[in-house]
């Protein structure tokens, strides 16, 4: 899996980027199922907005965003849809193969 991670407004530190990495090791589960994941930090004015692009070995890709007005809880929120969408994603290819 490559991961690449840019800021928006922002220029990301050694400390987030660790953070998002600690968090991302919950995706180890379906790490051979997955070719990259794009995610990009936003500073906004008065919030933070973290979005990720995965796309799948399969063929399929998704997009997902999240808004709060602190950072590291925006990545958490983040990486729990994250979560949820790759399960949905590798369940449908499972279910496909039946």
């Amino acid at each position: 899996m490559r991961l690449e991670i840019k800021g928006v407004h922002y220029d990301v530190t050694d400390v987030t980027r660790d953070f998002l990495q600690e968090k991302l090791t919950r995706l180890d589960f379906a790490a051979d199922q997955i070719v990259d994941l794009l995610v990009t930090l936003t500073k906004g004015k008065k919030d933070w907005s973290a979005e990720a692009t995965i796309n799948f070995r399969f063929g399929v890709s998704a997009h997902i965003s999240e808004t709060d007005f602190n950072l590291h809880e925006s990545i958490e929120k983040m990486v729990d849809r994250l979560e949820n969408k790759i399960r949905k994603e590798k369940d449908k290819v499972q279910d496909h193969h039946k």
